[in-house]
C-alpha cells in the first residue's frame, strides 16, 4: 500500500472538488481523505445534490459506504443516516438516486469505473446494514479498558479486513498505548477524543500504517468512531506510551504535503461532515 500516513486531519478543512475520477458518482462533490497512488484505492466523502441520479451498473472495484447525512436510494433500497453497505466488484446494486441529497463516507479498493455485471463472491456482499440496529458486543480484547462496545458491520471472508463502529462512555481514558499489525483507518462520527496527536472532533480522519504506536486516548463526552482495518483483522498489543495521557493535548499531526493546507483543529460542534 502506498497511502501516506495521515494522523489526523479534520475533514471539514479539506476542500470539496467536482472531478476526482469517481465514475460511480458523476455530478457529486468529493472530499478526498486519502488515496493509494498505485492502485487508485481511495477513502472519500461524497456529497450528492438533491435530485441526483445515476443509472444501474456494476463497479469495477469494491465499494463500501456509510451514510453521514440525508439518504441515498440504490436499487429500491433506502440507506438513511448510518446506513451501511459493502458491494464487491462486479455487483450491480441497481439505479441510484438522492432525492433530497446525501453525504456519504465511501471507500473504493481501486480506481472506480462503471462496468457490466460479472460474477462476484456473495459472501462479500452486505446489501443493507442499519448501524442503528446492529447490536453492541463487548469483551473483544481481555486487556481493552472497560466502557466501550463494538458494532461489527463487515468482515472480509478472505482477508479478514474488518469494519466496525466503536462507541465509548464519557469520562473514559486509558493509560497505555496500542500497536496493531494492520493499517487502521478511522472517521470520528461524534464526540471528542483526546490523544497523543491532539483533540479529535467529529469529522476527524486518520489512516495509520501498521505497527505505529498510538494513544493513549480519552473522552470527556463519549464518542462514536467508524473504523476499518486493511491487511487483516484487528489485533492489539498494549505498550507503555511515549508520553502519559493528558486532557487537551496540542495538535501535532502527521500530514502529507497535499493535506498541509487542511492543517488545524476544528472548534467544537455536532457536524459530522
Amino acid at each position: 500500500m502506498t497511502r501516506p500516513w495521515i494522523e489526523f486531519v479534520q475533514s471539514q478543512k479539506i476542500a470539496w472538488t467536482r472531478d476526482e475520477g469517481l465514475a460511480t458518482a458523476p455530478g457529486a462533490s468529493v472530499r478526498v481523505l486519502s488515496r493509494d497512488a498505485e492502485t487508485g484505492a481511495a477513502s472519500v466523502i461524497l456529497r450528492y445534490p438533491a435530485g441526483w441520479t445515476a443509472p444501474a451498473a456494476a463497479s469495477s472495484c469494491d465499494e463500501e459506504f456509510l451514510v453521514l447525512d440525508g439518504a441515498i436510494e440504490i436499487g429500491g433500497t433506502r440507506y438513511g443516516k448510518l446506513g451501511f453497505a459493502h458491494f464487491p466488484a462486479g455487483y450491480d446494486a441497481g439505479a441510484r438516486s438522492a432525492p433530497d441529497g446525501a453525504v456519504v463516507l465511501t471507500f473504493f479498493d481501486r480506481t472506480p469505473a462503471r462496468c457490466a455485471p460479472r460474477d462476484y463472491d456473495k459472501a462479500r456482499l452486505v446489501t443493507i446494514q442499519d448501524a442503528m440496529n446492529v447490536p453492541y458486543t463487548g469483551n473483544f480484547h481481555p486487556e481493552f479498558p472497560p466502557g466501550a462496545g463494538r458494532k461489527l458491520l463487515y468482515t472480509d471472508p478472505a482477508t479478514k479486513d474488518t469494519t466496525w463502529i466503536l462507541g465509548t462512555l464519557p469520562l473514559r481514558w486509558a493509560e497505555r498505548a496500542e500497536i496493531h499489525p494492520t493499517v487502521e483507518e478511522m472517521y470520528l462520527l461524534s464526540g471528542e477524543v483526546h490523544g497523543n496527536r491532539g483533540v479529535m472532533r467529529p469529522g476527524a480522519y486518520f489512516w495509520r500504517p501498521a505497527l505505529v504506536p498510538h494513544g493513549p486516548y480519552g473522552s470527556l463526552t463519549g464518542n462514536l468512531y467508524f473504523f476499518r482495518t486493511k491487511g487483516g483483522g484487528l489485533t492489539t498489543e498494549y505498550v507503555e506510551p511515549e508520553r502519559n495521557f493528558s486532557w487537551w493535548p496540542p495538535y501535532e499531526p502527521v500530514l502529507p504535503p497535499e493535506l498541509d493546507t487542511a492543517r488545524g483543529e476544528t472548534p467544537p460542534g455536532p457536524t459530522w461532515w
